[in-house]
């Protein structure tokens, strides 16, 4: 029996459960895209997929709607995978263990993929259908989201012939999203300038920073959740600044578009300086632990036993590493002068990564303002140049455009009123601080309305991640009455 059977509506969780059967990770989507691909011509439906596996698949229009102005779905396929402390999983080649509980959609240890699992649901649910009037469709799964957002970046949109689209990769049930910040992803480089461990340094601990919360670069980014490379920088400082240390094995965080939850380095030490290496820890640990608390975060800085690297960072190249990380600017950087309470700004150090050459730190910046969001990475070019050593700054990606409001749009006028009817209650009109991929639809297609509508979710990019089943059934027949009205 299917976990999500006895719930409705099963013609979406239905999809769901079966996305959740196929391994989709960002870089990973071909194994979901063939699925989709294969469901569409089951259908007699026109499908294709591109070279980065996005997904476009068209369906005629039907109920009346044949000949209305095409209408284009959008979603995308990707997911980020991470996992509780201790949990086993393959996630190039296992499937999602779905669990309920009460009202709400889990993993079993593991992030769920409801973002945008649920949204691509609700595409295959109309495509699939037969009795729902609503326009012709394009259907666009993109690929990478999560990751630069390269397959919107890359994408075609001359396929495309719509000059409406809706998207579904928003997360509440109460509002329209009517507008979006754009963001750009960064690399930075930073060589090791690698050498054999001098014989003195002849005891090596692995310093591990776990506990943290993490969660969504950009919906969590206020909450001044404690991000765990920053940490490890912070505490391999203290350590480098009193202590003759090499460092190796760095590593941090799943994927750049989620708040680090875990990092660690290993550190080759003087047997006489253990006991105050472990001593300075012990004390820090405390620290960070009081000063994150209230955000949530139960931070634990652990030194155990590792076994003795084959190489090391030189020491210059050690200390340039965390110096140069603790800089880069992260978290909240600027707050909206139009909105209240709205960021509109923000940077998430996201991975830290080995290379042949040294180590890797991949970040996102979010801005509702193009120019705000360059300014930020022409500080960190800045500070790499500072640093020195051959540390280097490249955009990783496509330079996502910000979406803007469009606020005589007659298709947010008619989901509006559709909501009202269904719903029985005013939408809120939102624009968010967060980013999609809508402002690179919006600039490749000139004229092209957009909207998004969204399902209640939580904790996006975490282990936590659920989805309200509930809100599910809820939005379901407001996606129905907003197609069927697109005449």
């Amino acid at each position: 029996m299917a976990v999500l059977e006895a719930l409705e509506p099963q013609e979406v969780l239905g999809y769901f459960e079966k996305l959740c059967s196929y391994p989709r990770g960002s870089e990973n989507e071909k194994q979901v895209a063939d699925w989709v691909i294969a469901f569409a011509r089951e259908r007699g439906l026109e499908a294709f997929q591109d070279e980065r596996h996005c997904v476009v698949v068209r369906k005629p229009g039907q109920g009346g709607l044949e000949n209305a102005p095409g209408l284009i779905l959008h979603g995308h396929l990707d997911m980020v995978c991470a996992k509780q402390e201790g949990v086993k999983i393959d996630f190039l080649n296992e499937p999602i263990t779905l669990v309920v509980d009460g009202d709400f959609i889990k993993a079993d240890g593991t992030s769920l993929g409801a973002d945008n699992g649920i949204g691509c649901s609700y595409i295959l649910a109309l495509l699939a259908s037969t009795d729902i009037p609503h326009p012709p469709l394009e259907a666009v799964m993109t690929a990478m989201e999560e990751k630069g957002k390269v397959g919107a970046g890359h994408f075609d949109t001359s396929v495309l012939t719509g000059t409406r689209m809706i998207d579904f990769n928003w997360i509440t049930d109460h509002e329209i999203l009517a507008g979006c910040s754009g963001d750009v992803t960064f690399l930075v480089d930073v060589p090791g300038e690698f050498e054999p461990v001098p014989a003195e340094l002849s005891v090596t601990r692995s310093l591990r920073v776990r506990g943290l919360m993490g969660g969504h670069c950009e919906f969590d980014i206020h909450l001044e959740r404690a991000n765990a490379i920053l940490v490890l920088a912070r505490v391999l400082n203290a350590v480098l600044d009193a202590y003759d240390v090499r460092i190796s094995g760095l590593t941090g965080g799943t994927q750049n578009s989620a708040i680090p939850a875990d990092a660690e380095v290993v550190l080759s030490v003087r047997p006489q300086d253990v006991a105050g290496i472990e001593a300075l820890v012990a004390d820090l640990a405390q620290t960070v632990h009081e000063e994150y608390r209230r955000a949530g975060d139960t931070i634990r800085l652990e030194v155990d036993e590792a076994p003795a690297p084959q190489r090391a960072f030189s020491k210059a190249a050690g200390e340039r590493f965390a110096r140069l990380t603790a800089l880069i600017p992260n978290g909240v950087l600027s707050w909206s002068l139009l909105t209240r309470g709205v960021v509109e700004s923000s940077n998430n150090l996201g991975t830290l990564r080995p290379t042949e050459d040294g180590v890797r730190l991949a970040s996102t910046i979010t801005a509702q303002v193009t120019s705000r969001k360059h300014e930020i990475l022409d500080r960190v070019r800045a500070l790499a140049a500072l640093a020195g050593g051959g540390v280097t700054v490249q955009q990783y990606g496509l330079d996502a455009p910000e979406f803007p409001y469009q606020e005589n749009s007659v298709l947010l006028k008619t989901a509006a009123e559709a909501y009202r009817d269904v719903i029985g209650a005013e939408p809120d009109i939102h624009v968010s601080q967060c980013s999609l991929e809508l402002g690179m639809f919006s600039r490749k297609i000139p004229g092209l309305e957009i909207i998004s509508i969204g399902t209640e979710l939580h904790a996006l990019h975490s282990p936590l991640e659920s989805v309200n089943h509930t809100s599910v059934a809820k939005v379901w027949p407001l996606v129905k009455e907003v197609v069927g009205r697109l005449s």
